[in-house]
């Protein structure tokens, strides 16, 4: 994988841009009922989450080359996952204001876009998918997080970045940006390494209490096999005395 770095935000393209969409829709005609979507949804605020974009057709018949996801901002990091049919690069960008992390670490950069470059095209007649590890920023319940998407193919591309103005239906769109719903974090949830890490010592705990519990009838278990003992010892006495009277 490799990163490189922007200082132009990338675009963002909405319905009261769509002539731009319109424009950047070279291969033909988009499949309205077969877009670029992300399989998971809601996700809850704060939580770490794997979003995978499925990538269905290509454009107008031809074939995909690269998928270009964009990273809303508040998102500044993101990891995503191999895929053996392409080579993956991170695009970065400076923040307007640096940030400090739960570390304590300065960051001053974000991962603004995510590449992928198939190093063999991906028929029209097949599909794949890309997944994403990232946290779901804490602030962003209740609303829609968008990830306009590119999909540049052997002939023309597509721009899946039409993104819904307020009351309409995306689903209206010619060519919706994928998009996933946030809901607020439950008391429940996991929003970090440091929550996972607690779980898995409450299991520890919890196995070596089950474990230890045999180890306190120990005692019963070694006195039922002495009575057990002494019953097979009387029973071979009691044989040999019987064969020595026949």
């Amino acid at each position: 994988m490799s990163t490189r770095r922007s200082k132009k935000r990338p675009l963002l393209i909405g319905t009261g841009a769509f002539a731009g969409a319109v424009a950047l829709v070279l291969g033909g005609a988009v499949a309205a009922s077969a877009h670029v979507s992300i399989a998971e949804g809601p996700v809850e605020a704060g939580s770490y989450s794997i979003l995978t974009f499925g990538v269905p057709h290509g454009c107008d018949g031809s074939a995909t080359t690269e998928v270009a996801i964009q990273i809303p901002e508040g998102i500044n990091a993101v990891t995503p996952t191999r895929n053996s049919l392409y080579t993956v690069e991170k695009v970065m960008e400076d923040l307007d204001t640096p940030i400090t992390d739960s570390h304590g670490n300065e960051v001053t950069e974000r991962v603004a876009q995510v590449v992928y470059t198939a190093t063999t095209p991906l028929p029209d007649g097949q599909r794949d998918a890309f997944e994403l590890s990232l946290q779901i920023p804490e602030d962003a319940a209740d609303t829609t997080l968008y990830f306009p998407t590119v999909q540049t193919c052997e002939q023309g591309e597509t721009a899946w970045v039409q993104i819904p103005e307020e009351g309409q239906d995306g689903h209206d769109l010619d060519a919706p940006a994928p998009s996933v719903d946030v809901v607020a974090a439950s008391d429940t949830a996991s929003h970090g390494h440091d929550d996972a890490t607690e779980a898995t010592a409450d299991g520890h705990d919890e196995d070596t209490t089950s474990a230890a519990a045999p180890a306190d009838q120990t005692p019963l278990v070694i006195t039922s096999l002495a009575i057990g003992g002494i019953g097979l010892i009387v029973a071979v006495i009691a044989l040999l005395r019987g064969r020595k009277k026949a």
